[in-house]
């Protein structure tokens, strides 16, 4: 039996399910078809690489899954799988362990990142009257944040997280912030317009105003800023357990599609490149160049789940105030495992 998750998107919430019947022919063997699932993004960007490349490169296909994608902005790509609106979702450990404390216990079966996957970037003209000096311990460089108008893709996610924990190195009221969730590409209209003064972003987005000099970063997770949030599961494949326990062969394909993604990105960068200019063609092609080196750098050989990842969602949501320190979770057992990328 194979899972049709792509078909539920208008249908609301609820499980779909179709019986494959056997192909018979004469003259040719019986054939399997492939296996549907729904994939949720929190954005359109290159942090999201795992599906890309799986998609672009014919990694899904050879593991025999039929993978659409939807949207669904922030933290609502979690809340779909949860709801059982979507199969899968790239979600951050944050959102895994925030809704464990709650009783809603999802399971990681991949980890396609393990450091923080945005910049903060400002405008540069801020950041000059500001005396900004790239070079500056982040604690100075993040005191340029204080009272700052600044976009992030969604209220609450992972990505926001960022922003607050980040500010918070500055030593002022992070509330002093005012922080509006917007599209990528709504973020940049913004910015260009002055409506905002900056914003938190996975790549290309923060690259693309770094690369035409109307902002200045300062923030860059990809060099491990900061220090307090390594290592970082900011790109989990999230499912249900109950998925993997009924239809074991869709995550043992999912998980090694991503495992074929890991191996890709590092031994094949060229292709990978290649497929990140096409998607992303109205990009220049440096920048696409460079925000594919700081994802490969970001990126683990073997898509293993660390629970050390894990944990830091449960300390990320503590620190940026989102969960209260009594909420910390008694176990992670359960949330994550590595059956299917070995």
């Amino acid at each position: 039996m194979a899972r049709v998750g792509w078909a539920r998107i208008t249908a609301g919430l609820g499980l779909a399910f179709f019986s494959f019947g056997t192909i018979i022919a004469m003259t040719a063997p019986a054939r399997a078809e492939n296996e549907h699932v729904l994939l949720a993004l929190p954005a359109e960007g290159m942090q999201f690489l795992g599906y890309y490349v799986a998609e672009d490169l014919g990694f899904f296909a050879e593991q025999g899954l039929d993978v659409k994608h939807v949207v669904l902005a922030g933290v609502g790509s979690f809340n779909g799988v949860v709801s059982g609106s979507a199969d899968f979702a790239f979600a951050s450990g944050a959102s895994l362990t925030r809704a464990a404390a709650h009783g809603q216990r999802m399971l990681a079966i991949a980890q396609m990142n393990n450091l923080p996957v945005w910049d903060i970037v400002l405008r540069k003209d801020l950041a000059e009257v500001g005396h900004f000096d790239p070079k500056a311990p982040l604690s100075v460089r993040a005191k340029l944040l204080e009272g700052r108008k600044m976009g992030t893709n969604g209220i609450n996610a992972l990505d926001h997280a960022y922003l607050r924990i980040v500010a918070k190195q500055g030593g002022f009221d992070v509330e002093s912030m005012t922080v509006s969730a917007m599209a990528p590409q709504d973020t940049l209209a913004a910015f260009a317009r002055h409506a905002i003064d900056g914003f938190v972003s996975g790549a290309p987005w923060p690259e693309q105003v770094e690369d035409d000099g109307s902002a200045v970063a300062i923030a860059i997770g990809a060099n491990g800023e900061p220090a307090s949030m390594v290592p970082l599961a900011s790109s989990l494949v999230v499912t249900r357990p109950s998925l993997c326990a009924e239809h074991r062969s869709i995550c043992m394909k999912m998980g090694h599609a991503m495992v074929m993604v890991s191996k890709a990105v590092h031994e094949r960068p060229k292709d990978v490149l290649a497929l990140l200019q096409k998607r992303f063609d109205k990009i220049k092609p440096d920048v696409v160049a460079q925000s594919a080196q700081s994802l490969a750098k970001i990126m683990p050989v073997l898509p293993v789940v660390d629970p050390k990842a894990i944990r830091k969602g449960d300390e990320i949501n503590i620190d940026a105030g989102f969960m209260k320190a009594d909420d910390l979770l008694k176990s992670y057992d359960g949330l994550s495992t590595d059956e299917y990328v070995r």
